[in-house]
């Protein structure tokens, strides 16, 4: 009845979500409804797809609808049964999957070993099956969604996995706890995922069961944004865990960080495809680049990563001022202010509430879009920013497709390769059939004083701006204390040019 009142008419729901430009996502568990009349357990139960005793007694257990049965996943007609059932959500549009509950979870009770499933034809226990049923059920929401929708990519997303889990679905870290322990803990367990393979995950932003006090989640929503899975979410009766949950200063600091993320995707999105080609994760731990270095090792730094080949992260506690760091080799560039650090050495940092400890390598190549206004429109998307920071040699090869097709198989995609080498750099012709979305290009060349700048050996005219990855946070203080000056980078050099898929060379 809770779901009538509240949902008289989902289709018509979902479709005006879609037209507001939400990308709506909806939830599915394993366990369906012992009711009769309800379609779905009357079709399974009579084509048998459910997981049952050795006897034939179809295996029962209360999960949210009350007494469940289980598709038996591991049966491949039972995946596509499964699969074929999404058409009632996928007409309205619906291309997004999260799939709960499927290790699988029952209230109360651990699931008999006994019971049977067929596992491929050779029938199996519990025992034997329970680590591939979530996986399983991944690739049945996948499969499903991938014949329902033609051709669009599905977006799916498990509790659940196995070994190979990336080809179906991506991964969040479950019901994590709000407290400090439990966002550094999340923050290892994704760097742990990445170097098993699965390179997209998260976990629940500001804790799933508790309530995050407005420092912790301040200091999440920020941690958050450097995470290849991206979202908020919290149990019933808890707290709300909405941005503007936590008054305006910490809505103005998830504000900072959201737009962070959405202006960071031409770096982001590349990072994914890089993930698809040679499997490298994109939250690194430090473990990878630095295996030789015995302090990324040690106690105080096990929560930084790098996230893709640019980005140093350092996790802080909510609780915190003042946090210990460490910087690997090679020179280091504070992200908001361009202050220079020099590697292999630790530094005691200032943790402020609004803003994360990020570093970027010298010697890198970073980016980004302009912010959009709006997630309706992305025609200001048209403006790509190019950071370099000089110091040292790199290569990125930066990837678009329409973000949405299978087009990208047959060729509609385009690849493009940046060079960093002593003072010039080199981006070559894009490659590929996909025309870019960007017509113009802002090249930021960060610690770069002036001299002449060239591109294809003609010398243009530059400026010097006043630039902020972030903006200042507003003053809510009830005394009208002085805010804090902004952070921000003086005299970044910035050199505008037309976009161009031929090769460009910039020479300063």
């Amino acid at each position: 009845w809770l779901a009538d009142e509240r949902f008289p008419d989902p289709g018509s729901m979902m479709e005006e979500l879609k037209k507001l430009g939400f990308q709506l996502v909806v939830i599915l568990d394993p366990g369906i409804k012992t009711e009769t009349g309800y379609f779905a357990y009357d079709e399974g139960k009579e084509q048998k797809m459910f997981v049952q005793y050795p006897d034939g007694l179809e295996f029962n257990a209360q999960v949210w609808p009350g007494w469940s049965a289980f598709p038996d996943f591991t049966n491949e007609k039972v995946r596509k049964w499964w699969g074929d059932q999404m058409h009632s959500v996928t007409d309205h549009g619906i291309e997004g999957f999260w799939n709960d509950m499927n290790e699988p979870a029952a209230w109360g009770q651990h699931l008999p070993d006994l019971i049977e499933f067929h596992y491929e034809g050779e029938k199996a226990t519990h025992k034997r099956s329970r680590n591939v049923y979530g996986m399983q059920m991944a690739r049945s929401t996948f499969e499903g969604a991938q014949r329902l929708l033609k051709n669009k990519r599905p977006f799916v997303l498990t509790r659940a996995g196995y070994s190979g889990i990336q080809r179906y679905a991506a991964a969040w870290t479950g019901d994590n706890v709000s407290s400090d322990e439990h966002m550094l803990a999340g923050t290892r367990l994704i760097n742990s995922l990445g170097l098993s393979g699965v390179a997209f995950s998260g976990n629940d932003v500001g804790g799933f069961a508790g309530e995050a006090s407005p420092e912790l989640f301040a200091r999440w929503i920020a941690l958050g944004a450097f995470s290849p899975f991206y979202r908020s979410h919290s149990m019933v009766n808890s707290r709300d865990s909405e941005p503007w949950s936590f008054g305006e200063e910490v809505e103005d600091i998830s504000r900072n960080y959201i737009r962070l993320r959405y202006r960071l995707i031409p770096y982001l999105y590349s990072l994914f495809y890089e993930s698809t080609t040679n499997g490298m994760p994109i939250a690194r731990s430090l473990a990878l680049n630095y295996t030789f270095d015995p302090l990324v090792f040690a106690d105080p730094y096990q929560n930084q990563f790098l996230f893709g080949p640019s980005m140093l992260v350092i996790p802080c506690l909510s609780t915190q001022q003042y946090h210990k760091a460490y910087l690997p080799q090679g020179n280091w560039f504070g992200l908001y202010t361009d202050q220079e650090f020099e590697g292999s050495k630790e530094y005691v940092l200032e943790a402020r509430k609004e803003l994360l400890p990020v570093f970027v390598r010298a010697g890198s190549i970073l980016l980004m879009q302009r912010a959009l206004e709006s997630l309706r429109d992305d025609s200001l998307a048209d403006l790509l920013e190019v950071h370099v920071y000089p110091g040292a040699d790199a290569d990125f090869l930066s990837y678009e497709d329409d973000g949405c097709s299978y087009d990208y198989q047959n060729g509609m995609c385009q690849t493009r390769r940046y060079r960093l080498k002593d003072n010039q750099l080199l981006i070559e012709p894009a490659s590929g059939k996909w025309k870019s979305k960007y017509r113009s290009i802002d090249i930021y060349l960060h610690r770069v004083s002036g001299g002449e700048v060239k591109v294809n050996g003609i010398q243009l005219p530059y400026s010097f701006e006043t630039y902020r990855f972030i903006e200042p946070v507003s003053d809510f203080d009830p005394y009208h204390n002085p805010p804090k000056a902004p952070v921000q980078i003086q005299d970044l050099l910035k050199l505008s040019i037309p976009y161009s898929s031929d090769s460009i060379c910039i020479e300063w």
